[in-house]
């Protein structure tokens, strides 16, 4: 059996310091950390379509830009937080588990 890889999760603690779990990511906080992951996912995905809207209709005010501004700024940290975790546990797989 390999060694289980420390899991970066998606939030962090109250202090600003990244939040780990280590398992076989069966376990509670793995599958909370799936969903909360896939609710990040779709939350950008709905924001970039926001986004593209805004900006289409070319009559957008200074304020909403600086919301827009904001909130891809929020989304697009937590889609790196799981780019991240998802690489390294992809990176820590031998090459003969690796999904192909």
């Amino acid at each position: 059996m390999t060694d289980a890889i420390p899991r970066l999760l998606p939030w962090s603690s109250p202090d600003g310091k990244p939040c780990f779990v280590v398992g076989d990511g069966t376990g509670r906080v793995s599958r909370m950390a799936d969903d909360i992951e896939e609710a990040q996912l779709v939350l950008a995905g709905g924001l970039i379509a926001d986004a593209r809207r805004l900006l289409d209709a070319r009559s957008w005010t200074s304020g909403e830009l600086h919301l827009l501004t904001v909130e891809l700024t929020e989304s697009l940290t937590e889609v790196r937080r799981v780019a991240k975790s998802r690489g390294a546990r992809l990176r820590a797989l031998a090459p003969a588990e690796r999904p192909t």
